[in-house]
C-alpha cells in the first residue's frame, strides 16, 4: 500500500537546473505578459492589481474569463498541446502552436488571432518588473526559446504549489488574496492581510508606476508564493511580510532548509528541499505557516479574529 506522503512526494516533479532552461524562461515570461496584458486593457481595475493575473489550470495557464463589450473570451496556454488557445463565448478559435520563435513574432501572431476574432485591444508593449536592458514586444527578436521539457515540468510544480497553497488560503478568514499567477514577477502566489493600513510603499519595480506598487501593498501583508528563482539560480518558495516588523529576519522558522535573504528581503527555502522532503506538502505548509506567524505575531495581527482551525 503507498503511504499518502510517498504518492505526494511522488507528484512533485524534479525540475531542470534553472541555467539549462534560463532562456526559455526568459521566452515564457515575456509572453505571458502579452497575454496578461490583454486581460490587463480589457478588465475593471480591481484593489491590488487582482484584476491582471493568470491562473493555474488542468493543462496550463489562463486569463480565465475576459470581456469584449458583451462578448466574453479567454487565452489559455495550453502547455499539454503547446498552444495559445483563444476562444469565444460565441464559439470562435484561434490558436497556434508554442515553438521556438522571438517575443515578437509571438506578440505578432497574438494579436493578429484577436483581431481575427473582432476582439479589438490595444497594450502597453513594455515589459515590466524585468530590468533593463528590455525591448518592446514588437521588437524583441533576442528571446527566442521554448524547449517543451522544462516548461511541462514547471507547470506540474505550479499544480503542486496551488494545491498547497489552497489548503493554507482555507486557514485564513480574513481579506485574503486568490491564489494567482503575476506575470510581472513569474511567480504563484497568496497574499493574507491584516486589515490595518500600512504605510506608503517605495515603489520602484523596474517599468512599474511607482502607483501601483503603492496601491497593491496598501495594507499590512503576509505573502507567500513560488518562483522559478533566477535572482536565486534555483526555484524556491518565499515568503515576506510588509512593512516588515522589526524581528522579522531573525526569527527561526521552519524547515531547517529555510533562511532570510537579506537582498530579497524576505524567507526563502530551495524547491528541491521541498520536493525531497519525507512528506513534501507537509514541508511546505510548515515553511507557509511559521513565516506567516512571525509576520503576524511581531506585528501583532489579531490571529484569533483572522484564523480558523484547519
Amino acid at each position: 500500500m503507498t503511504h499518502a506522503a510517498d504518492s505526494h512526494r511522488v507528484a512533485w516533479p524534479e525540475l531542470p537546473p534553472l541555467a539549462g532552461w534560463l532562456d526559455t524562461l526568459e521566452t515564457l515570461h515575456r509572453w505571458s505578459q502579452i497575454v496578461g496584458k490583454v486581460r490587463l486593457a480589457l478588465t475593471p481595475w480591481t484593489n491590488h492589481s487582482w484584476h491582471v493575473p493568470l491562473y493555474v489550470t488542468a493543462s496550463g495557464l489562463t486569463t480565465s474569463l475576459v470581456y469584449h463589450g458583451t462578448r466574453a473570451f479567454q487565452i489559455d496556454f495550453d502547455l499539454l498541446e503547446h498552444r495559445l488557445q483563444i476562444g469565444t463565448s460565441h464559439g470562435e478559435r484561434r490558436s497556434f502552436a508554442l515553438e521556438p520563435m522571438p517575443v515578437a513574432v509571438f506578440y505578432a501572431k497574438t494579436m493578429q488571432a484577436l483581431r481575427e476574432l473582432d476582439l479589438d485591444v490595444h497594450i502597453w508593449t513594455m515589459p515590466v518588473e524585468i530590468p533593463d536592458p528590455v525591448e518592446l514586444f514588437p521588437d524583441d527578436r533576442r528571446h527566442a526559446a521554448y524547449d517543451r521539457e522544462p516548461v511541462v515540468l514547471f507547470w506540474q510544480a505550479l499544480l503542486q504549489v496551488n494545491r498547497v497553497l489552497a489548503a493554507f488560503r482555507a486557514r485564513f478568514v480574513g481579506k485574503v488574496s486568490p491564489i494567482h499567477f503575476f506575470w510581472g514577477g513569474f511567480d504563484l502566489a497568496v497574499t493574507r492581510f491584516s486589515g490595518r493600513a500600512a504605510p506608503r510603499h517605495p515603489g520602484g519595480a523596474p517599468h512599474c508606476a511607482d502607483w501601483v506598487m503603492q496601491e497593491a501593498y496598501s495594507h499590512e501583508v503576509s505573502s507567500a508564493g513560488f518562483w522559478p528563482g533566477p535572482a536565486l539560480g534555483e526555484p524556491a518558495f518565499y515568503s515576506y511580510a510588509y512593512p516588515e516588523p522589526d524581528g522579522f529576519k531573525e526569527r527561526t522558522v521552519r524547515p531547517a532548509a529555510a533562511g532570510y535573504h537579506e537582498t530579497l528581503r524576505e524567507f526563502v527555502l530551495p524547491y528541491e528541499a521541498v520536493r525531497t522532503a519525507p512528506d513534501p506538502d507537509a514541508a511546505l505548509l510548515e515553511f507557509l505557516q511559521s513565516t506567516y506567524e512571525a509576520a503576524a505575531d511581531l506585528a501583532a495581527w489579531d490571529r484569533s479574529a483572522l484564523e480558523r482551525t484547519p
